[in-house]
């Protein structure tokens, strides 16, 4: 297996947000990248070029109804995470991300061809974490299901 923990020079990462469809649809609005409840730490490891996909389990943070849908797609903008104040106590980090037209894609009928997840019955372990790696073959079968053209995918690694 391929160390993917450190990108070699102008290598291309897939990486996976786990972000309430809310906050995506707030997040794409903006055109930044939020995950984690605001750390800064997943932000850090994405850079320029990289592309992110956001997967949303359900509408609203803590609750909600089930979305079970992978919601945006784009890929990060050059710049450094940077805190942002949204309340007097509450200053989370975000990252710029230039997001492309997508639809959502249920997880469903994507999870017997997704490498990611090895347990196809605990199919929801692996987004426990939150933010997580790709492989680049995954990334491009949940963008080609949320109808990004295939000729916008051959930049795709």
């Amino acid at each position: 297996m391929t160390d993917t923990r450190q990108p070699g020079p102008g290598r291309t990462r897939f990486w996976l947000g786990v972000v309430s469809h809310e906050h995506v649809q707030r997040g794409v609005a903006g055109g930044f990248a939020q995950l984690c409840h605001g750390k800064a730490a997943p932000l850090r490891r994405m850079r320029p070029g990289d592309w992110l996909v956001y997967y949303s389990p359900t509408t609203r943070m803590g609750g909600g109804d089930p979305v079970r849908s992978f919601t945006a797609l784009g890929r990060v903008a050059e710049g450094d995470p940077f805190p942002f104040r949204m309340s007097e106590d509450f200053c989370p980090f975000r990252r710029a991300v230039d997001f492309v037209p997508a639809r959502p894609a249920p997880i469903a009928p994507l999870l017997p061809e997704l490498s990611f997840i090895p347990d196809k019955r605990r199919w929801g372990f692996p987004f426990r974490r939150g933010h997580l790696e790709l492989p680049a073959e995954d990334f491009r079968r949940i963008a080609l299901a949320m109808g990004v053209p295939a000729a916008g995918l051959a930049e795709l690694g």
